[in-house]
């Protein structure tokens, strides 16, 4: 080897680990509060480890678990986490409590929620469960929530049924006549028909109350010092949602390996089939995934006044943000 060749190995011996070390960008730590454990439902927060769609905008995405919406609200609050997987009641809640928060994205515009009962009840439209017993998760859950906003559609209140605590998606006291009919959500109904609930009446609460099941919510003072960061997770979720809607197989396989419910491979399809219609309506087809139905949360707002469940109007657009949505104002991607 000559004195030039041994100057070009060496030269390019030290250079590779300098390379190397200039293509390895550190990750930046973020993290999503859930209502949740680790679910197939919310598989494109799961897969980053398989897809890296977190990883090519920068971030080292951490999923902290929750039981119920309250809990990811308070994980943001105490500066736990980045960013809430929240339900827009709850949402609701801590506003009209004086939390400075903010929603950015739109995760699932379609109300997942419903009233069932079994065929031949009767039970039809929200004004057939005058009188009956109904069934709900817990009377903390959106299950009950759900129930109370039908009711309201149909002019009835809490005190025109017997709510009965059923818990999670347990449709036995249903088949055994303990109640004549029990709130749940689509995935809840998939489960329950894959235990053998019989063919059964369907009221939708989205057909009553069109209105989001869940948002990306941050604190204010988060929204107004992060954009970048936010901005960089927002693009990655959306990847990864449009990557679940265009490969539903590939997802489902992965959640088999992610979540802890993904032991049965046809039901964790339907489920993840589930999630991508509840993902997608009128608004994210014209705008983009994400888009705030603002119009349609206002309502549900004024109606959780009317119910109680808040004590002040909410002035919905004061505590909305679509800034940070890919492609708007200058987002990129």
């Amino acid at each position: 080897m000559t004195t030039i060749a041994r100057r070009r190995l060496l030269a390019a011996l030290l250079a590779a680990p300098l390379a190397g070390r200039a293509q390895t960008k550190a990750l930046e730590k973020f993290v999503v509060a859930g209502w949740s454990k680790p679910i197939t439902e919310i598989t494109p927060l799961l897969v980053d480890e398989d897809k890296g769609f977190y990883k090519a905008q920068g971030l080292d995405l951490e999923y902290v678990p929750g039981a119920g919406s309250a809990d990811a609200l308070r994980n943001i609050l105490s500066g736990q986490a980045d960013v809430a997987f929240c339900d827009p009641g709850t949402f609701f809640e801590a506003i009209d409590k004086g939390e400075p928060l903010r929603a950015i994205y739109d995760i699932y515009p379609q109300n997942v929620f419903n009233v069932v009962s079994l065929k031949g009840s009767g039970i039809t439209k929200p004004s057939d469960l005058k009188g009956k017993k109904v069934g709900v998760y817990s009377l903390a859950s959106g299950t009950r929530q759900a129930l109370q906003v039908l009711l309201h559609t149909a002019g009835l209140s809490e005190s025109d049924v017997t709510v009965v605590v059923t818990g999670l998606l347990n449709f036995a006291p249903l088949m055994q006549g303990q109640v004549d009919a029990t709130a749940a959500t689509d995935t809840g109904l998939l489960v329950g028909r894959r235990r053998g609930l019989p063919d059964v009446n369907v009221i939708e609460v989205g057909k009553y109350l069109p209105v989001s099941s869940d948002l990306f919510v941050v604190r204010e003072s988060v929204f107004r010092s992060k954009h970048a960061l936010l901005q960089r997770f927002l693009r990655g979720y959306r990847d990864a949602a449009l990557w679940m809607m265009n490969r539903p197989e590939e997802a489902a396989q992965l959640a088999a390996k992610r979540a802890i419910d993904g032991t049965d491979p046809a039901l964790t399809l339907d489920i993840i089939k589930a999630r991508n219609a509840s993902s997608v309506s009128d608004l994210t087809r014209k705008k983009g995934l994400g888009s705030i139905d603002v119009g349609g949360l206002q309502a549900a707002a004024d109606v959780y006044r009317k119910l109680g469940l808040v004590g002040k109007p909410i002035e919905v657009s004061r505590f909305v943000s679509e800034d940070l949505l890919p492609g708007r104002k200058g987002a990129a991607g």
